[in-house]
């Protein structure tokens, strides 16, 4: 008889050792892991996923995310299934009925934490001390215990879920996207119209940022696109996202002369037309995780945010920041305490030396 992964997790959970819980897991066990968005968070959980499967290639991953972002995960060989968030009710109905031995929530939120409760598995993960704790059985402790620092990259944060559980620690791996060959011509027949002939190299500026505060002055960049044609004959395309309305009428002043300027595009097409980019520029965003995890030349800009928090590990990249300092309180969070420049304190002059490194490689 083939052994119930439930009651075997739910043994080894209460020996009081949540480090056996993931090895005693019989095989082909179905786990879920529970991260409902954003386009750099989701990016941010491919190198815990890849560890898992890496370690235990038998598992079944599921991964249940918001429909809008899904496709970041498009193509990851290390997910089995990927889950469409409907409903509270419906998804909480439809995970029960699942039944997964073992689940993580690895957003933290109220609304994922209700979800990972419903679920009904017998081994619930969440971190120590979030909101809606008493929905988990198995409580992870947070940076500051785990790993004897407050301050952890995103990366380390979420693997250490998984670690607590019986992941054997090692390096990290690194993020990882796969564009779809669909995107990557449709990306090409946009970027033919707009006279970018294939085979031209060109770079992806991305002046956008969530907070104003975040975003580097248009000026500077089409400085940077203006350098780029001249100095190395790269184009530049620049992403103008759905959320980039308050400067896009600057964007067009300021730069329709030295760049292409695609309209808002989803993020299949995003993958798609960074992935053929010579180099990546832009403030801390969801494209510049993007970048990093498909190992793009990459310069990001940071100032509201930790890029000791959120930096991109790829080797062929750099972070560049105005030097604010920042307090951790726990694992996913950073406090800005200081910030004595603001954002348009980065020189150009900073900024092309960064690309330079990069560009003679």
């Amino acid at each position: 008889m083939k052994p119930n992964p439930t009651t075997i997790a739910t043994a080894s959970f209460r020996t009081g050792h949540p480090s056996s819980l993931l090895p005693a897991l019989p095989k082909d066990s179905e786990i879920l892991v529970i991260r409902l968005r954003s386009m750099g968070d989701l990016v941010l959980e491919t190198p815990a996923i890849a560890a898992l499967k890496t370690w235990r290639p038998d598992l079944q991953i599921s991964i249940l995310v918001e429909p809008r972002f899904s496709s970041v995960l498009e193509g990851n060989p290390a997910i089995t299934e990927i889950i469409s968030s409907g409903g509270l009710g419906a998804t909480s109905l439809l995970l029960r009925r699942r039944k997964f031995p073992i689940v993580f929530n690895q957003h933290g939120g109220p609304r994922s934490a209700i979800l990972t409760g419903a679920s009904g598995s017998r081994c619930r993960v969440g971190w120590k001390g979030y909101q809606y704790s008493f929905l988990y059985n198995v409580h992870v402790p947070d940076a500051e215990v785990f790993y004897g620092r407050k301050s952890v990259h995103t990366i380390e944060h979420r693997i250490s879920q998984f670690y607590w559980v019986g992941l054997p620690r090692g390096p990290l791996p690194a993020t990882q996207m796969f564009p779809q060959p669909d995107a990557l011509h449709s990306v090409a027949q946009k970027l033919a119209a707009k006279g970018l002939s294939t085979g031209r190299p060109y770079a992806v500026l991305q002046p956008g940022a969530r907070l104003a505060g975040m975003r580097w002055p248009v000026s500077k960049f089409a400085e940077m696109a203006r350098w780029l044609q001249t100095q190395y004959g790269i184009a530049s395309v620049v992403n103008c996202g759905a959320g980039d309305e308050p400067i896009s009428d600057e964007l067009h002043e300021k730069m329709s002369d030295c760049a292409i300027i695609l309209d808002p595009c989803g993020i299949r097409d995003l993958v798609a037309l960074i992935s053929g980019a010579r180099l990546f520029l832009g403030n801390d965003s969801g494209p510049a995780h993007i970048a990093s995890a498909l190992e793009r030349p990459t310069v990001v800009l940071f100032s509201l945010t930790d890029p000791e928090q959120w930096g991109p590990l790829h080797s062929a990249s750099r972070a560049i920041s105005t030097g604010a300092k920042f307090d951790h309180p726990r694992g996913d969070k950073a406090v800005l305490i200081n910030q004595p420049l603001p954002m348009s304190s980065i020189s150009v002059d900073e900024v092309r030396d960064a690309c330079a490194q990069l560009l003679v490689k």
